[in-house]
């Protein structure tokens, strides 16, 4: 059979399943329906952004685009790692509900591990109204051009409810490189050398130009700014130059580079004293995964290759404004720019015994998300909290700063509601996420399903990127609770006073914890959330592969 084929006899499936889903609110059809582009930025954490208080990162693009549309200082991706995110955009649906907790295909487990990871789902669930099915039920175009990485099927983002998929490559980093021959179907040709981010962006606005005549929705979903980290020849020597010149003015960043960070999770936690301390000793100089289950977490915004991305980045949204206002399509395309998880200030060690000599740090440890903790594979908020602007042409407020905390299953509804489409129904549990139109209107007072919410996390993986035990979290009001699986210690968090996740207030206000751990169990309950169980091979002397001094060649 065909792809076109194959497409067809999704279509018809999509259509019987589907049928009185995501239909039109009003019964005047004569409108257009609005365009709907959905930036989506890779590893990119909160404040890599100059709108967000990046000194370092040039961003004009975002940061004007943030006068123009209304950015959300609170919002947060539904994982902190990349495919479960995703999950939740394309569905509405928490990534717990989903079984897909952990990038694909999911970190092995190891002997030093004290649980199993719990199951991962390979691919996105099939047979569900995803948005771009439902948008294409309802007259729209779609289309993704960059990272899918919610199946490795060939025909996994057609019967997902996509037209066309550029390229046809569905791990979630590129073909070992940035710059073509890229080596992954539908990017042939072109200059070699030529910079991938430049390409998917060249590629998407042909796409818009040909279908300007009709709804669409482009999901531009980036590998930028994920690892390889390489970037832009011309970028990266204008950031080696503002380095120098940062230097030379005596205006470098103080302070200790790295830091370390420990399991919360083991009997006896170190305080950061402690940690500090450990910093001095002959086996913590090394980068690999440290004595105690200690971390490496950079601190500074001054990785040259990286910023030369992120601006990369910036101009790619750039032109895609551009692309809009020259076609006559700004003033009837809504605009989403998010990052589906937080920057990569620790190292991937996927390898357990990774040692990263010194020259290589900047391949390693890509940014730093201060003054938020952690990073990437982290549910503090380093690793969960990202930039988000939403620009809703004649409905939405301009250069307005929203603090409701939101979630990226909050998308799904509310692409549909700004489309003019019933929230939808589902034949299991229902969508997750709250339509956020009424804070891009800026309605007043805020809807309580949105003010009174809680916000929730399921990790149940050890990630690449720490030494932290499996977890989960929940966010409500200012207060979020860290919950870990080894031991089930907790941390509690005042994020209203406390954004950096300083002081853990367990002890101190044991009645709020408890109140966080009973509904962060009831919600696991209701989702049906798998666990890690315990590993039969589990190695109690070998907690973590380290402890040796490592010598960096």
């Amino acid at each position: 059979m065909t792809k076109s084929a194959k497409f067809l006899c999704v279509l018809a499936v999509a259509a019987f399943s589907f049928a009185a889903v995501g239909q039109p609110s009003s019964p005047n059809s004569s409108k257009r329906k609005p365009n709907v582009i959905f930036f989506l930025v890779d590893d990119m954490g909160w404040s890599d952004v100059g709108y967000q208080g990046s000194r370092f990162y040039e961003t004009p693009n975002v940061d004007r685009f943030a006068r123009q549309g209304v950015s959300f200082s609170q919002a947060y991706a539904a994982c902190s790692v990349c495919s479960p995110s995703r999950a939740s955009i394309i569905t509405g649906e928490y990534p717990a509900r989903l079984r897909m907790t952990d990038y694909l295909p999911g970190r092995p487990n190891k002997p030093f591990q004290k649980l199993n990871n719990a199951p991962n789902q390979q691919h996105l669930p099939y047979g569900q109204p995803t948005l771009p099915a439902v948008l294409k039920e309802n007259g729209y175009r779609t289309a993704i051009f960059g990272k899918w990485h919610l199946g490795e099927d060939e025909n996994s983002t057609v019967r997902q409810g996509f037209d066309l998929q550029v390229p046809e490559w569905n791990k979630g980093w590129p073909n070992g490189t940035y710059f073509s021959p890229y080596g992954m179907k539908g990017l042939e040709g072109g200059p070699n050398g030529q910079y991938l981010t430049d390409r998917l962006t060249e590629e998407a606005l042909k796409w818009v130009e040909t279908n300007r005549e009709q709804p669409f929705f482009l999901y531009l979903s980036h590998f930028a700014v994920h690892d390889p980290i390489q970037g832009r020849g011309d970028l990266t020597v204008k950031y080696e130059n503002k380095w120098g010149r940062l230097k030379k003015a005596g205006e470098l960043p103080q302070g200790l580079p790295y830091i370390l960070e420990d399991n919360p999770d083991d009997p006896n936690p170190l305080s950061r004293g402690e940690l500090t301390a450990r910093l001095r000793e002959p086996r913590y100089q090394g980068f690999s995964l440290l004595p105690e289950r200690t971390t490496k977490i950079k601190q500074f915004q001054d990785n040259t290759q990286f910023a030369a991305m992120v601006e990369s980045m910036d101009e790619s949204l750039g032109r895609v404004l551009g692309k809009l206002k020259e076609l006559g399509l700004a003033e009837n395309t809504i605009v989403i720019f998010f990052a589906d998880n937080g920057g990569m200030s620790a190292a991937n060690f996927f390898n357990p015994r990774r040692n990263i000599p010194r020259c290589d740090l900047n391949r390693a440890y890509a940014t730093s998300n201060l003054p938020l903790r952690g990073g990437k594979g982290w549910l503090y908020e380093g690793g969960i909290r990202e930039p988000l602007i939403i620009y809703w042409p004649g409905e939405g407020r301009a250069g307005a700063v929203c603090d409701v905390p939101v979630i990226s299953t909050d998308f799904y509804s509310t692409i549909l509601d700004m489309a003019g489409l019933h929230p939808l129904t589902r034949r299991d549990n229902g969508v997750d996420g709250v339509s956020l139109a009424p804070l891009v209107r800026g309605e007043a007072p805020v809807p309580e399903q949105l003010s009174k919410r809680a916000l929730f996390w399921h990790f149940p993986h050890y990630s690449n990127h720490g030494a932290q035990s499996p977890c989960g979290a929940i966010r409500q009001g200012d207060y979020k609770l860290i919950e870990y699986y080894e031991n089930y210690a907790v941390q509690l968090f005042n994020l209203k006073s406390d954004p950096g996740e300083q002081r853990d207030l367990a002890a101190a206000e044991p009645a709020k914890a408890e109140e966080l751990r009973r509904i962060l169990h009831d919600w696991r309950q209701s989702v049906k959330a798998d666990m890690p169980t315990p590993n039969p091979n589990w190695e109690p002397g070998k907690l973590w592969p380290s402890g040796e001094i490592h010598d960096d060649p």
